[in-house]
């Protein structure tokens, strides 16, 4: 037998190979070029030996396989990147044919004449269903942990080594369609009845069955590899199909208005696949893979939503050489909603939390919120009774701030008033010990001014979490002027710990997010006063890519809010901080007609009793004089609202406020889903080119005003050809990290 560094195979006596893969040093299977070669090798191996029957594929570690490594897909495209300055069709045929290699390996093990089982024992993603799905039977574990997706296209591209084909020749097309376009995650339960797994085994008997299904003479042959196949759905020219295909474009172009090419590209490939035979159809995938792998939109996506999170995930930013802490108690000072919600989270991570407030029945409220956010989770099969109890023996209500004695870090989330949180810090500091981290979650208040109320400024450092705690997967970490190291290390590693994203932010005034955040509200407000139609407003903002539009944000977050965010900017900057003509228009929302937002039931929108659903407020209309909407150029809509964004973040790197651009980009999709089709804010300003998107700033500047003045860094970049992660290279001086 071979020798394999990948995997290891053993034939038992019934002729049977257990191809087991577990990957030396790493924490999950991926398919890297040297797992690709062992496994080509392995198909081989089990081929050409008569004494093997057929081969079982299984993981040695708690989960299958996360699929493609998408670093081996960055590395392609700086190939193709050297190659086309050189000579553009040769590289387009260089990408083709290695796009093709996981194709081709995938064809070559279900026609290789042996029958191949997937023993699927946990998640199993992306390329590794795709192999799966190519073996003749596939048995998943009867598991929570066993999660089975094609997610290929929530970062840009598609399932591109078969899956567009394999799955609607084993699934009715309209589920097909509606798993690959939305990288919907399945259960076994719900594998089984799409008919993409033959059957559901006990853990411990997963091999055991894998093994039976080919002693009881499981076919080497697939069924679209036999005559006479007829596709589950029906011909693609048939009733069936004219009643899928006209409608799956229209539902697609409704939800991604377009900004998806990879969407498209699954289309396409369905549709043109099942016309033709099965491997005309993997051909058609791999020509539109070649294609999709090119655009802005998949090597922005790639970078951002995969690679960059996952180094900021692993702790990219974490200062070397602080030891890593493993905490053993957590404070968390009010118990009001951001509170509870932390305290939640922190549970959750198995950790140990002290929820404190000025009195027990304020505290105990807060523990009560975890006790629902549970019994939802119950409720819809995502916890159990036990999982309940043993999350709620880890939060110890109290109003007593002796119970902070021994905690790691405290984590200040009480009402954003200076005197109230100086009064919190004060007699927290008297009992936690010398070396603790002090954190506060204000969204509002520099770090550095609340840090003066510390007797050790060095362990202050602001966590700002995003409301609902439980569901936001971003946390900004500000770091104060005297913020120290460790206590920078302390908040990365409690977030990680979270299993929530850390970026490290500098401190000023809205910090990075709700700086970007304000921008977007604002814009809608010019245009509110420009006489633009709120409902082309929000629907603008959709169609440039962002998830909420901006005066269902305003609702979200409280036009009252954002009229006291304006009243203190004034304050502290002078009347010509805000503009008089937006201040104006939330003056008369909020007290001539006192609409507050969604909190008190009307503010831009009207939120009737459920079932009937929200609607703009008619009232909005009556306000300023209405433009002709056909006289309204939607496509400059949709570039204010993305480039004031855009804008401001470029700000802040200007101002050094965020330093490394992964956490500008990956934030501003996080925090509040900047377009994530762009990459982020600023991979939206790279994928246009820094001299194109000036251009764009300028125009608009000199239209609509000051806000898309660009910022001198730009008309450098601009002039030099830079992008900003040439600017700002995050990996100068030091290896980039494997995915």
């Amino acid at each position: 037998m071979a020798d394999y560094n990948n995997f290891k195979v053993e034939t038992d006596a019934d002729g049977i190979a257990l191809v087991t893969w577990d990957m030396p040093g790493r924490s999950m299977n991926v398919f890297t070029e040297e797992v690709m070669e062992e496994l080509d090798k392995i198909v081989d191996q089990v081929a050409g030996d008569a004494a093997i029957k057929g081969a079982v594929i299984t993981s040695g570690k708690d989960t299958f396989s996360g699929g493609a490594d998408l670093t081996m897909l960055q590395r392609m495209l700086g190939m193709f990147a050297a190659e086309s300055a050189k000579d553009e069709d040769k590289a387009i045929k260089l990408l083709f044919d290695n796009v093709g290699r996981m194709t081709g390996l995938f064809r070559k093990l279900e026609t290789s004449g042996k029958p191949w089982v997937s023993a699927i024992n946990g998640t199993c993603m992306g390329g590794a269903f795709e192999m799966s799905l190519a073996c003749h039977g596939r048995v998943a574990a009867d598991s929570d942990k066993v999660k089975m997706a094609l997610p290929e296209v929530k970062v840009g591209i598609f399932p591109g080594a078969g899956g567009t084909q394999r799955v609607p020749r084993l699934t009715d097309p309209q589920s097909a369609l509606q798993m690959l376009t939305s990288g919907q995650t399945l259960t076994p339960k719900k594998a089984k009845a799409m008919n993409l797994i033959h059957e559901i085994a006990e853990p411990k008997k997963l091999v055991e069955a894998a093994k039976a299904m080919i002693k009881n003479g499981l076919k080497a042959v697939q069924p679209w590899d036999e005559k006479g196949f007829k596709l589950p759905g029906g011909p693609v020219y048939s009733a069936a199909g004219a009643n899928l295909f006209p409608p799956a474009i229209a539902i697609l172009r409704r939800e991604t208005y377009g900004n998806y090419p990879a969407a498209s590209a699954i289309l396409k490939c369905v549709y043109e696949g099942l016309l033709v035979p099965f491997d005309t159809g993997l051909r058609i995938e791999q020509r539109y893979f070649t294609e999709i792998l090119r655009s802005t939109e998949a090597r922005m996506m790639i970078r951002s939503l995969f690679v960059s999170l996952q180094e900021l995930n692993k702790g990219a930013r974490r200062p070397e050489g602080v030891k890593e802490t493993k905490f053993k108690k957590i404070g968390v000072l009010g118990a009001g909603f951001m509170g509870a919600g932390i305290a939640y989270v922190t549970a959750k991570a198995g950790i140990p939390v002290v929820l404190l407030d000025r009195d027990m029945p304020s505290a105990e409220k807060g523990k009560a919120h975890s006790a629902g956010l549970m019994d939802g989770a119950i409720k819809k099969g995502r916890a159990t009774e036990g999982e309940k109890e043993q999350l709620l023996s880890l939060i110890t209500p109290t109003d007593d701030y002796a119970l902070l004695d021994g905690c790691d870090l405290v984590v200040e989330a009480v009402f954003e008033d200076s005197e109230i949180k100086k009064g919190v810090t004060e007699k927290t500091e008297a009992v936690i010990k010398s070396t603790a981290t002090f954190a506060s979650n204000t969204s509002t208040i520099p770090i550095t001014a609340l840090a003066k109320n510390s007797a050790r400024p060095k362990n202050f450092i602001g966590i700002h979490f995003f409301s609902p705690v439980d569901k936001m997967m971003l946390v900004e970490i500000i770091m104060g002027k005297k913020t120290g190291d460790k206590a920078l290390a302390v908040a990365i590693d409690y977030v990680r710990a979270i299993k929530k994203t850390p970026i490290v932010v500098n401190d000023t005034r809205g910090f990075y997010v709700n700086r970007c955040v304000l921008r977007y509200m604002s814009e809608a407000f010019q245009m509110l006063i420009e006489g633009v139609p709120a409902a082309m407003i929000e629907n603008a903002a959709k169609m440039a890519g962002m998830p909420v539009g901006p005066l269902a944000l305003t609702d979200e977050t409280a036009i009252d809010l954002a009229q006291k965010i304006m009243k203190q900017t004034i304050r502290d900057l002078g009347e010509k901080a805000v503009d008089p003509e937006q201040f104006k228009l939330v003056n008369t929302m909020v007290d001539t007609h006192g609409r507050f937002g969604r909190k008190n039931g009307k503010g831009f929108y009207d939120y009737p009793e459920k079932p009937a659903k929200k609607h703009l407020w008619p009232g909005l209309k009556d306000l300023y004089r209405q433009q002709d909407a056909d006289s309204i150029d939607v496509e400059e809509l949709k570039q204010r609202f993305l480039a004031t964004i855009a804008l401001e973040a470029a700000r802040v790197m200007e101002e050094g406020i965020v330093i490394d651009p992964r956490e500008a980009d990956v934030g501003s999709i996080l925090a509040f889903g900047f377009a994530p089709y762009t990459g982020g804010a600023l991979s939206y300003i790279d994928g246009m080119g820094a001299e194109r998107f000036v251009k764009l700033a300028k125009k608009l500047q000199k239209k609509y005003g000051a806000q898309f003045k660009a910022p001198k860094l730009l008309l450098d970049m601009a002039q030099k050809g830079e992008s900003f992660y040439d600017r700002f290279d995050p990996y100068a001086g030091k290896e980039k990290q494997a995915a």
